[in-house]
């Protein structure tokens, strides 16, 4: 059986945290939180459940991620598979079993969740981060040939492989930047369709135009600098 764990960045998640944890199927041998400088109960909540909570004074969604990453290095039993889920509990935690299927049935090295149309509430996506998401991934196909149709959050990648990729971005670049050097590293990859919801509490990113202009940013830029390389 695979090793699993999942690391969920929470910034100000309270109300929403312990139902993100609560679903994730129990395939899963850790659930790591981490806390994100919050100012409410994100992480008294996260512990109430059951996870692990490691704190990031350094906000930014990126940061959160590569805290959790350095912990997973950590560990006396190294993960086979990591998966990453947002804590604004808009994603269906048990879909993680079909999101890990082709990594532990076919040997697929990293596999996006994306956030399919058809299985989208309605509202549960802004028109900027539909717009976004298109642009971005239209972008990488003619400049890189990639099918993603997706940036999605919740996504499960191969541990070995993820160190490869050596992330740096401390913000809202993360996810695409960890699409591109998949690219890059010639990994083999995969989208799984999966349901979204309308998210608890407001976005910190797509909620307001500072966080959809700085996000739309990082992303062009990332999607930029490996176009010139």
């Amino acid at each position: 059986m695979a090793e699993i764990i999942v690391i969920i960045p929470a910034f100000n998640e309270a109300d929403s945290i312990v139902h993100v944890i609560k679903e994730i199927p129990s395939i899963v041998s850790e659930i790591i939180v981490v806390n994100n400088n919050s100012t409410d109960n994100t992480a008294e909540n996260a512990k109430k459940t059951g996870a692990t909570v490691l704190n990031e004074s350094r906000k930014g969604y990126g940061n959160a991620c590569l805290c959790g990453i350095d912990y997973a290095t950590k560990r006396s039993n190294k993960p086979d598979i990591i998966v990453f889920i947002d804590g604004d509990y808009s994603d269906y935690p048990e879909d993680l079993t079909k999101v890990i299927a082709p990594i532990v049935d076919q040997d697929i090295d990293f596999v996006i969740g994306a956030r399919a149309k058809a299985l989208r509430e309605p509202g549960s996506m802004t028109p900027q981060q539909v717009f976004g998401n298109w642009l971005a991934t239209f972008l990488m196909k003619l400049l890189f040939r990639a099918t993603f149709t997706d940036l999605g959050p919740f996504r499960a990648i191969k541990y070995d492989k993820l160190l490869t990729l050596e992330m740096v971005d401390k913000t809202y670049g993360w996810t695409v930047e960890m699409q591109l050097k998949a690219l890059k590293k010639k990994l083999s990859y995969t989208e799984v369709p999966v349901r979204y919801k309308k998210r608890i509490g407001v976005s910190k990113v797509s909620g307001t135009v500072k966080g959809s202009i700085f996000a739309g940013i990082k992303i062009l830029g990332w999607i930029f600098k490996y176009s010139i390389k």
